[in-house]
């Protein structure tokens, strides 16, 4: 069996007539299903491109949101959530696009967290200032209606074999059973 990439990511709202208007209006993304639940809650889907969709859950009695556990606090300051969390949602957007999609986000009224282009590379602090070709991906960073950490992400480069180059990490508990 080989999986053919991801299909969709089911996430919780709050509000899905607000949730409708940011991913329709803000990002442009078409509403290509609905479901009404037999519990009274609804399930919308939103084609976000490239054969992927994102879905809403919604119910009138979900529990409410838990920044710094089960979603960012503060990026990039408090950026750790709990374990089995969804920390963020990254879409691929082009090069090109990126330094226009913060004024695009800026005049819908979305907050951007760092109002310019990060550039991830694999120095000791994961960033840089400025362009240079060790940058492999660049990102563009904001929140949904729902307090979820979204990303614009450029990659710039195929994955090579150096770039595994890391031994995963061992909680302590496991280490010592």
């Amino acid at each position: 069996m080989q999986t053919k990439g991801i299909n969709h990511l089911a996430l919780v709202c709050r509000d899905m007539a607000e949730t409708v208007a940011f991913y329709t209006g803000a990002l442009g993304m078409p509403l290509v299903k609905t479901v009404a639940l037999p519990d009274g809650g609804q399930h919308f889907f939103f084609d976000c491109g490239g054969s992927s969709l994102l879905a809403f859950f919604w119910w009138p009695d979900s529990p409410p949101e838990a920044p710094g556990i089960a979603s960012v606090k503060a990026f990039p300051t408090e950026p750790k959530t709990a374990v089995g969390s969804m920390n963020h949602v990254a879409f691929h957007l082009d090069e090109s696009e990126l330094e226009a999609s913060v004024a695009r986000l800026q005049a819908a009224g979305v907050h951007v967290s760092v109002p310019m282009v990060v550039n991830h590379d694999d120095s000791p602090m994961g960033v840089a200032r400025d362009l240079h070709e060790g940058v492999w991906v660049r990102s563009v960073y904001f929140r949904d209606p729902n307090g979820i950490m979204l990303e614009y992400a450029a990659v710039l480069r195929d994955f090579r074999p150096d770039d595994v180059a890391h031994e995963p990490a061992r909680a302590v508990e496991l280490a010592v059973a």
